[in-house]
């Protein structure tokens, strides 16, 4: 590492932060990467390649990509794993305050996000949705730009191969390095856009993250507490053990009990109302389960006993078998159909047979049947007086 040049080992440390960040790299590899880009730092100092007084356009293409060596080092030492973890939290906190503040000198940091950051975040809570809102659009904005300069870069690489194979490069060639100089540039600075975005969340992250630890160790320090849940879990790893130890010892003298093959009773055990010892009567066929040798069998040797104990299924027992709740469902059809016939049958007989009339109601059917019989025989005496077509004898051509 001490023999490389800067392109070279930032190229080396820009591998070791993106292997880092997308699966999580080892502890060694995290420091072997913080040390490159404090090498690459350092260098960068010594050849004075930023000046607070330069502009972005003052910079050069192959320089613009080393205003990111902040920005890495930040993010691969907050992944440094340490038990007193707030130095760690201070250490990134300056290193990415120091690449938000040269990327202010260089305008590279937009309005919005610059007035919260010298400001302060706001106290509405619409505010501060608005501004992650913002960044975050303008996050997908760049990975989707870099993504597209990507394609564009290597779909120029395939012509430009093809090229080559077919006729020689003899005019434009200086344009196409042009071409791909501006290109570099403006994937440099579209990835430098995408730092600060992600720089301002991992700042108020980490923020909020030494707040937390901040208060955690004040209150240890006040209560004298601070090997507090150490302590705790040392104690309950203790009384583990022991208990473990004991039941090993226990289980040498003892017999296991027999295993539980009524799901009623079963469930019973498993909710504290009785205990595995009682003694149960089963009201049906009880049921082992376990290897299949030893499903209703009869378990001789103790091996089989703990077999028959330890494949216990996982979930609730039938009380009953598919027969029994078969003859309970035609039960209840036959009670439920009895109660039916009994029921239309006192309809029926109330309703036809065992109506109770009311007084002076056959009184009044009898003057109706009279008063008809009357009406009916004095018009059977009109119709004989009166015989059919008698009237209209006149009105007929052989009448």
């Amino acid at each position: 590492m001490e023999d490389l040049p800067l392109p070279a080992l930032f190229e080396q440390a820009r591998k070791i932060h993106a292997a880092a960040t997308d699966s999580g790299a080892d502890q060694e590899v995290v420091k072997k990467g913080c040390e490159a880009l404090r090498r690459c730092e350092d260098m960068v100092n010594n050849l004075g390649l930023f000046s607070l007084n330069e502009t972005k356009e003052d910079i050069g293409t192959t320089n613009l990509k080393y205003i990111l060596v902040p920005f890495y080092l930040a993010e691969l030492t907050e992944k440094i794993a340490q038990d007193d973890r707030i130095p760690i939290l201070k250490a990134s906190q300056a290193k990415l305050k120091e690449f938000i503040s040269f990327c202010e000198a260089m305008e590279l940091v937009p309005k919005e996000e610059l007035e919260s950051y010298t400001e302060g975040a706001p106290q509405s809570v619409a505010d501060q949705r608005a501004r992650k809102i913002a960044r975050f659009k303008r996050q997908r904005a760049a990975e989707s730009k870099l993504l597209e300069i990507k394609e564009r870069k290597e779909r120029r690489g395939r012509s430009t191969k093809a090229a080559a194979l077919s006729t020689p490069v003899e005019a434009g060639e200086e344009e196409v390095l042009d071409d791909d100089g501006e290109e570099e540039r403006e994937a440099w600075s579209t990835t430098i856009s995408l730092a600060i975005c992600k720089a301002l969340d991992l700042l108020e992250m980490l923020k909020k993250e030494e707040e937390m630890l901040s208060a955690v160790k004040d209150r240890q320090s006040k209560d004298g507490d601070k090997e507090f849940s150490r302590d705790v879990l040392d104690e309950r790893a203790k009384k583990a053990e022991t208990w473990h130890r004991d039941a090993a010892l226990r289980a040498q003298y003892t017999k296991p009990s027999p295993p539980i093959t009524c799901a009623t009773f079963a469930q019973d055990v498993l909710e504290g109302r009785a205990k595995a010892s009682q003694a149960h009567e089963h009201k049906h066929q009880p049921l082992i389960f376990g290897p299949a040798s030893l499903v209703n069998g009869s378990i001789t040797t103790e091996r089989e006993r703990m077999a028959a104990q330890v494949f216990q299924p996982s979930h609730r027992l039938p009380t009953m078998s598919i027969e029994e709740a078969g003859l309970k469902e035609m039960e209840i059809m036959n009670k439920w159909q009895e109660r039916n016939v009994r029921l239309m049958e006192e309809a029926n007989s109330s309703w036809y047979k065992d109506r109770k009339s009311k007084p002076g109601e056959d009184d009044d059917d009898d003057e109706d049947d009279d008063a008809a019989q009357e009406k009916a025989r004095a018009f059977d005496d009109w119709k004989d007086d009166n015989p059919r077509g008698a009237g209209n004898k006149k009105l007929t051509p052989c009448g």
